[in-house]
């Protein structure tokens, strides 16, 4: 088995880089590791992976970091293997790595089978997870911009920006036959169920059913989205009031001049149209 393992030593707030280095020469004694060095480096990494015949990427990063790796694999075979190293880790909790043990995320891997699975598209950019506008795409650009990791930073922001958030208005082509007027909130694609620590926005989304799950909030006032903020937490919920959702294989989101969005996260532009697609089948993920 031709196996790389790419880490990036600076995802999340605990440096554990020396620590899984360690557990992949002993556990994967020819397998090769190499290290990111910047923003992109994940990307230019696996496309040269994918040349050399590489059958398996395992990429130990943060949600960011996969996004980067799983853009160089769309289409081909080499599959890709997740060890959890950021803060939410929305794609890990999704494929059920285990999170706070390394040797055990390590065994996980190597017990794994690729799965096809379906991969996301906005604006010609591919996204694994989630993507979407509104508030949490306002935070991510927040967030960007502050060098200190974490979960406890993301929800300060989170709250500064939750107080003066004003929702944009945009109008939603759905499948080319259906339009939405929305001032929302959030508008979400999902390919999978969460953002990440186990903030399920789209409990019902799977990544390989074809279909992103496109889930909406309506501008609300602060008090009802601070009543309807824990349910998103519950381990057994089927929805939440505060949302509304269809499932969608194709979406064109118009508004007037630049707006923010997100894909997995990191933090994006468009300039009045934003096209969301779903690609099945298209990528494959190492589950165990």
């Amino acid at each position: 088995m031709k196996r790389l393992f790419i880490i990036n030593p600076k995802s999340g707030k605990n440096n554990r880089a020396s620590e899984l280095e360690q557990i992949i020469k002993t556990q994967f004694y020819d397998a090769d590791i190499v290290f990111t060095k910047a923003a992109g480096h994940a990307t230019k990494l696996v496309a040269n992976a994918v040349k050399q015949n590489y059958e398996q990427v395992i990429v130990a990063g943060g949600d960011g970091t996969i996004n980067e790796a799983a853009s160089s694999l769309v289409g081909t075979k080499t599959a890709l293997g997740v060890i959890a190293f950021g803060s939410g880790n929305g794609l890990a909790r999704e494929i059920g790595c285990p999170l706070d043990n390394l040797q055990k995320a390590c065994n996980n891997i190597y017990m794994a089978k690729p799965v096809l699975c379906d991969i996301g598209k906005a604006n010609g950019e591919y996204f694994l997870n989630v993507a979407g506008i509104g508030l949490e795409a306002t935070i991510a650009h927040a967030f960007a911009n502050v060098k200190t990791r974490g979960m406890l930073p993301y929800f300060k922001i989170g709250f500064t920006q939750v107080l003066k958030y004003k929702a944009p208005k945009v109008e939603v082509w759905a499948d080319d036959k259906s339009l939405i007027f929305l001032n929302p909130t959030t508008l979400v694609f999902a390919n999978g169920k969460q953002y990440g620590s186990n903030f399920k926005i789209a409990p019902q989304a799977s990544l390989t059913d074809g279909k992103l799950d496109m889930v909406y909030i309506e501008e609300q006032p602060l008090w009802k989205l601070a009543l309807g903020f824990p349910n998103f937490f519950k381990p057994n919920f089927t929805s939440v009031k505060l949302t509304k959702s269809r499932t969608i294989k194709k979406a064109v989101i118009t508004g007037q001049g630049k707006f923010v969005y997100h894909l997995d996260g990191e933090p994006k532009q468009a300039t009045d149209k934003l096209e969301i697609e779903v690609l099945p089948k298209a990528i494959h993920l190492l589950i165990s």
